[in-house]
């Protein structure tokens, strides 16, 4: 059978100060909606893969201080379709947990791996590209399918993956390589060659095929989910994660799995020819946000005088924003944080929000 997850639990501080530890991005109505209001990126995902998916075929995977939230956010999602991680390990360990978990509830279970971090448009498009996912493993059992998203600019922001050989299934070919953020000039190559897609992190896999790859390319993960399904389900499993998991090597699922899978030709890649937003930086948030002729993207009372390429941002109904002279920065307003950056530097408010905690603790975290 089909199912889905979602991965969710990320803390999205490159959103800092809107996005918090007890409210991440995923969580927050920051995509705009027909109904001239707004919803979170979670839901987005998870009305995505409904397109797709029945509600009992789709999980969630999240950080347990989340696990309240999300529960509110999707009523449709079942009880049992909720996987918690005690703490953050990165990818490779949270794909790993829900392939365990899914494979114990279908042991024939295909299993797609999607993001709560995008926006993509048509959803039609995305439906598509993921039966083309599922209909490839059922040629290539043994497979490891990533979608890739067809650039439209030599980004250097995002991961690539280079089309290989085409397969006897249209839409698919074998991945060649996977390549890391590249410098412009890198970038601009691999956009004339017509070979690279942008690697979005979304995959396609039996759970078992991914279980399989993880004892062979990461032990210490494998036998620790040996020992949590093991467990009774209740409070005699959420005990044995709660022990094991924080002690698991931190390695994202392409270090630990793709990229040596993909040496041995085990790797497919469909192309996914969408508009695709990777929601990660204040600079991305600014395309889902009403704009300007002036190339101001704002959210909440703003008035910008002579002031051009700004993203603006106010979570506080009563609280009026207000630029002269102001060009290309990001100015966000929360209750105990105004923050204000060039977008140019945008990427560190991570760095920005290390500088925070060491002033002031995890008082504005």
């Amino acid at each position: 059978m089909r199912h889905a997850v979602i991965m969710a639990g990320g803390s999205g501080t490159r959103l800092w100060p809107l996005s918090r530890a007890g409210r991440p991005k995923q969580l927050l109505d920051v995509v705009a909606d027909d109904a001239d209001g707004a919803h979170s990126l979670l839901e987005e995902a998870f009305g995505r893969l409904h397109a797709v998916l029945p509600p009992e075929q789709i999980w969630v995977c999240t950080a347990a201080r989340y696990a309240e939230q999300v529960r509110r956010a999707l009523p449709d999602l079942a009880a049992d379709r909720l996987v918690l991680e005690p703490v953050p390990r990165d990818t490779a360990n949270a794909a790993g947990l829900t392939a365990a978990l899914v494979a114990e509830a279908d042991p024939e279970a295909e299993l797609a791996v999607v993001s709560a971090d995008h926006v993509i448009r048509p959803v039609e498009r995305f439906a598509a590209a993921l039966e083309t996912a599922y209909a490839a493993l059922a040629v290539r059992p043994r497979s490891l399918v990533t979608l890739g998203i067809t650039p439209t600019a030599p980004a250097t922001g995002f991961g690539y993956v280079q089309r290989g050989p085409a397969t006897e299934v249209a839409g698919v070919a074998e991945a060649a390589s996977f390549r890391e953020k590249p410098d412009l000039a890198t970038a601009e190559q691999y956009l004339a060659s017509g070979q690279y897609l942008w690697n979005s992190g979304m995959f396609v896999w039996r759970a078992r095929t991914v279980l399989d790859a993880l004892r062979e390319h990461l032990p210490p993960t494998a036998d620790a989910l040996d020992r949590v399904v093991a467990a009774e389900p209740g409070a005699d499993r959420e005990a044995v994660l709660t022990e094991v998991f924080p002690t698991l090597p931190k390695i994202s699922v392409d270090y630990a799995v793709l990229e040596p899978a993909a040496r041995s030709g085990r790797v497919l890649v469909v192309d996914l020819d969408v508009d695709w937003l990777d929601v990660g930086s204040w600079p991305a948030l600014a395309h889902t946000l009403d704009g300007d002729g002036a190339g101001n993207a704002v959210h909440g009372m703003a008035v910008l005088l002579d002031s051009a390429g700004n993203v603006v941002f106010s979570d506080d109904p009563e609280h009026l924003v207000a630029l002269i002279g102001v060009r290309d920065s990001v100015v966000v307003h929360t209750a105990d944080v105004t923050m204000v950056c060039p977008v140019a530097d945008a990427e560190r408010v991570k760095q920005l929000l290390a500088a925070v905690e060491a002033g002031h603790g995890s008082r504005y975290s």
